[in-house]
């Protein structure tokens, strides 16, 4: 019996103690494409939810997202430190945020890394790479679910 991929848009996110990149993809979940850096936000709205994950659940809400992959960052040797501990508890916060949307992890190992290698192999270096490398990680971390899904089926 064959597993079935379920359709619909699904967000990346890589969360970084400064911005939050986005990315998103087609409903098919053949390519992720880059939609936004969010700056992380301790500030609260009126409901006391950080302003960042606000901006999440409204993207969420806007794409009519079927799920969200956030990139839990693991070291080399496979094991999680202290920023994989924050992202598994902003993981959480954000599930509740925008429940019944299921928020999934998935090892972001080299995210950055290959987004930055990418964004400078383009040309685009500097400010130009500070501005857009979140959102490039985010497509990284989203693509590579997407690609480990298909292989599974």
């Amino acid at each position: 019996m064959t597993q079935r991929f379920a359709r619909g848009v699904r967000l990346g996110v890589d969360v970084g103690q400064v911005r939050v990149g986005v990315a998103r993809c087609d409903p098919d979940g053949i390519l992720a494409s880059p939609v936004a850096t969010v700056p992380r936000d301790q500030e609260t709205g009126d409901d006391g939810t950080p302003k960042d994950m606000t901006e999440l659940a409204r993207l969420a809400a806007e794409f009519e997202v079927v799920e969200v992959v956030v990139g839990l960052p693991v070291a080399l040797n496979g094991r999680e430190g202290v920023a994989a501990g924050h992202v598994r508890a902003y993981a959480d916060r954000l599930a509740a945020v925008i429940a019944p949307v299921p928020v999934v992890l998935t090892d972001e190992r080299m995210s950055t890394v290959v987004a930055s290698r990418r964004l400078a192999e383009r040309g685009v270096r500097g400010k130009r790479q500070r501005a857009v490398v979140d959102q490039a990680a985010a497509v990284e971390i989203l693509q590579g679910w997407l690609n480990a899904q298909r292989r599974q089926i």
